[in-house]
Formats: structure tokens, C-alpha cells, sequence
């Protein structure tokens, strides 16, 4: 294929792509869309949001998700399944595989089968996904993190004595290397908040251990690239709200739209991420990655937060925002990057682009998680679709869909179920993601009254069978 120069040789290429790619993940939900810009894009998942109604997702008859405790060992067990290597097989040949989770046993698993991974390798994402490692990278490129230190903190007068070294205060967060910074986020201002996180934090050889600042968290994604770093919009984050997750500093949603944060907060962002993604490039990463972003509420400062070296729980609403319609969505330069296809495009005049409020619109999605200690099995769960809000903040159902632009106006969203019928119900399971119009937090960042009822009305649509219940149930004479 000849060199692409610009976007609209990018989309005709993608468009005409005639080799297989799978997302292979528990969902599609991170790379809703991408099927409708790039030819024989599949995904394969373990679980049917759509009830078989979706034409490009295959899911599996048995795929034992429930029994894994992580979403590579889902993406494991779908590789090694029958009924995913036949559907692969029938596909075509030289196919490829894109994941938001993989190790170096899902490498091992696709290079027996002859699949490509589209993404930089376990080993090196796995450096860069660790939060100290992070930090480190991001002094590399001049991309400051909250005031901290590094180091050991297997007492609580460790963690003090390295604090009032690193002139940190009394009142800190500690975090972890690995995992979702709801589980891996401390907030330690005395010795018993230590103790209560004390298994966790010891057991750690190195902890980023952090001044606490008032601050409003956002993320923004983008794609290093041989060209250059391309950053997408900067975007609120739902951080820790009980009616969405029962984890503290838990991630639970975003905002995308133009008069997020001031104009300077916006452009010291982007040039951040542009700089962060470049001294990626010289650590060897390419593709896709998301930065969180801190921002200082008293100060005004931006800092950095945390990396994700690849797509993330906002790429839905990154990859379907105005400038993605308007050029071409954040991850079809990640294909592009690993295609082997010669490319030289022009990244200053995408960024500027980009960063103007006419290709930003206001969306946003909410992550609904099962908040309550019940435990038990869902007997009924609302199907995905459109949903409609009444004048009295009732919800209901009105049709099938799973395009995000089927909402019509602010009264519907769009609900894509995770958790169905016969599955497990327990504190922390996802329920599904809400799409809507427009914002769910104020500008204190507090979730609006429109959220709530969305929030409760879709919570009201699942019942659910406790396991006293079921186990008596699975006890009796079964019907002859």
C-alpha cells in the first residue's frame, strides 16, 4: 500500500482493510464504534451485552469468565476455546488481536495460533503500568506528579519519616504499583488509617507515598506515534461516588465537553501528554496510552497521575467525541502504527485542530457497580438499549440499540449491559455502562440530579436472588 500522507488516505485504508482484527476482551465496550470505521473488525468477548443482536461481536457458548480473576485470564481462556479458535480460523488468515488487558501468557497463546498482537509487549507495558515507573518517566520528560517520594513503607513510621523528608505533611496518600487506583489508593492521615491498609501497604518493596491536595481528577488519551504524539480532549473523571462504586478514589465514569477546566489548565494538559508521549517513544512504547491528570483546585497546577499504557475505560467516549467524526477516531493511528503501512502525518496541525471547542461536544458515561453487601444471583436485569427518562425521573425502556448516537435528546441514554440474567451479583461487580447527553456532575463536581435518577432508575430494573436462597433452591428434588 502506498504512504499515507494525510486523513482522508488514512480512513479509505482503514475502511478497505481486508485483514482480520479481533478486540478480544470481556466486553467491547472500550472500542465500541471502531467496527464501523475499520473493515473485518471483530470483537470476541465473554460477555453478550446484546443478547446475539450485535453483528460484529461473537461470543462463545461456554466461557467460564466467573471463575477468572482478571481480564487477561478471560482473554486467556477465550484464546484457548474452541469455539473463538474456529470463528478465528474462519475469519482468514494472518489475523490479529487488540486487547485492553494482556500478559505474556495471552503472547504465548496467539504465537501458537499465528495471530499478531497489535501492541507494544507485556513485558514493557507492564514497566510502564507500574506508578513509580510513571513517575520516573515523567521527570524524564519534565511532566511533574504531585509532590512525593518513593520508597519502602512497612511501618507507619516509615511512611512518616520518608513524608517529613520529602516535606510532604502529615495528611498523605500512598499508593501501590499495580491495579485499579480504587483497590491501590490510601489515604493515610493517622496511624489507625495505616493499620487499616497496613497488610497492603507493608508488603510493598516500593510505594509512592504523596502530599494530599485538593484536586479534581481528569484523563486524556492519546497515541504515540512515528510522527509524533496526537492527544485527544481533556476529560472530567467520576472518581469515588457511592452510588456508583463502593471503592474510595475508585474510577466510575467521565465527562467530555468544551469548557472542562480553564483554557490553561486545557493547554498545559495537552502539552504534558504530548511531552509524556514522546519520552514514551524513547522507553520503547508506542500506540495508544491514557494519562490521569491531578488538578490542583487552590493552586491551579496540573500534575500528573497516572499512566495507562494502553486504551482505557474513556476510549469509548474519546474515539466517539466531534474531531473523532471530524478526522478520524485516537486509535485507528494506533492500526496504523503496528501496519506495517508507511506513514508521515501531520501531528501540530491534528493537535491544534483538536484541541478547538468546535470538535469537542458534551457526553458523558457513567460505570454502574453493585454498591450493596447483598450476595446473590440476578434474576432479571434490563436489556441494553435506549432508555428514556420521564418528567418524574422514572426510567424506562424504549428499543434496541447499541449505536451511542441513537439518543435523540437528553431524556434517553444509552445502557450496555455487563451484568445479566443467572450471573453473580456482589460488592464491586459491574453492572453496565449509562451513556448521556451532556453532563452528570456540577461544577463542583458533585453528580447532578439527573445522574441520580438515571443511576436509580437503572438499578430499580435488576432483581436478584440471595444465596440462602439459592442454595435451598439447588437442594430440593429437582423436577422429573
Amino acid at each position: 500500500m502506498k504512504r499515507i500522507s494525510n486523513i482522508a488516505e488514512l480512513r479509505l485504508a482503514m475502511r478497505r482493510n481486508k485483514r482480520p482484527i479481533y478486540f478480544i476482551s470481556p466486553t467491547n465496550f472500550n472500542l465500541m464504534g471502531i467496527d464501523e470505521w475499520v473493515g473485518s473488525f471483530k470483537f470476541i468477548n465473554s460477555i453478550d451485552c446484546y443478547d446475539g443482536r450485535h453483528p460484529n461481536v461473537f461470543v462463545p457458548s461456554k466461557i467460564p469468565h466467573a471463575r477468572c480473576k482478571s481480564i487477561e485470564g478471560v482473554n486467556n481462556h477465550l484464546l484457548q476455546c474452541e469455539e473463538v479458535i474456529d470463528y478465528i480460523a474462519r475469519g482468514g488468515p494472518d489475523p490479529v488481536a487488540v486487547f485492553l488487558m494482556f500478559d505474556e501468557t495471552t503472547e504465548k497463546i496467539c504465537t501458537e495460533h499465528g495471530i499478531e498482537i497489535w501492541h507494544p509487549k507485556a513485558k514493557l507495558r507492564q514497566r510502564c503500568d507500574d506508578k513509580m515507573e510513571t513517575v520516573r518517566i515523567g521527570n524524564k520528560a519534565s511532566v511533574p506528579s504531585v509532590p512525593n517520594t518513593l520508597g519502602p513503607a512497612r511501618t507507619y513510621e516509615e511512611l512518616r519519616c520518608s513524608a517529613r523528608k520529602a516535606g510532604l505533611g502529615a495528611d498523605l496518600v500512598v499508593q501501590t504499583a499495580f491495579g485499579d487506583s480504587g483497590k491501590t489508593t490510601f489515604f493515610i492521615a493517622s496511624e489507625d488509617d495505616f493499620n487499616r491498609h497496613a497488610a497492603k501497604i507493608s508488603a510493598e518493596d516500593e510505594v509512592k507515598i504523596m502530599k494530599r491536595i485538593n484536586c479534581r481528577s481528569a484523563t486524556m488519551e492519546g497515541c504515540t506515534t512515528a510522527s509524533g504524539t496526537l492527544v485527544g480532549p481533556l476529560m472530567t473523571e467520576v472518581v469515588g461516588k457511592l452510588e456508583l462504586t463502593p471503592y474510595k478514589g475508585g474510577w466510575a465514569g467521565n465527562e467530555i465537553f468544551a469548557g472542562a477546566f480553564s483554557e490553561k489548565v486545557r493547554a498545559k494538559a495537552r502539552d504534558m501528554a504530548y511531552r509524556f508521549g514522546n519520552q514514551l517513544r524513547e522507553e520503547g512504547y508506542r500506540g495508544y496510552f491514557d494519562l490521569d491528570f491531578l488538578i490542583d483546585v487552590e493552586a491551579n497546577e496540573v500534575y500528573l497521575g497516572e499512566l495507562n499504557p494502553r486504551i482505557s475505560g474513556a476510549s469509548s467516549l474519546t474515539n466517539q467525541a466531534a474531531f473523532a467524526y471530524a478526522d478520524a477516531p485516537l486509535f485507528l493511528f494506533h492500526l496504523l502504527e503496528f501496519s506495517g503501512i508507511e506513514y508521515d502525518i501531520d501531528v501540530e496541525e491534528l493537535n491544534d485542530r483538536w484541541a478547538r471547542e468546535e470538535f469537542i461536544d458534551s457526553w458523558s458515561q457513567l460505570i454502574l457497580k453493585w454498591t450493596e453487601d447483598l450476595v446473590g444471583t440476578v434474576t432479571d436485569a434490563p436489556a441494553t438499549g435506549i432508555y428514556r427518562m420521564a418528567p418524574d425521573g422514572s426510567v424506562s425502556y424504549q428499543r434496541f440499540d447499541y449505536h451511542r448516537q441513537a439518543i435523540e435528546s437528553d431524556e434517553e441514554a444509552l445502557f450496555v449491559r455487563f451484568t445479566g440474567r443467572g450471573d453473580s451479583l456482589q460488592r464491586g461487580v459491574d453492572l453496565g455502562a449509562l451513556i448521556v447527553r451532556g453532563r452528570v456532575m456540577d461544577d463542583e463536581f458533585e453528580l447532578n440530579e439527573r445522574a441520580h435518577n438515571w443511576i436509580t432508575g437503572i438499578k430499580r430494573l435488576y432483581a436478584s436472588k440471595p444465596v440462602t436462597e439459592i442454595q435451598c433452591d439447588e437442594a430440593k428434588e429437582p423436577i422429573r
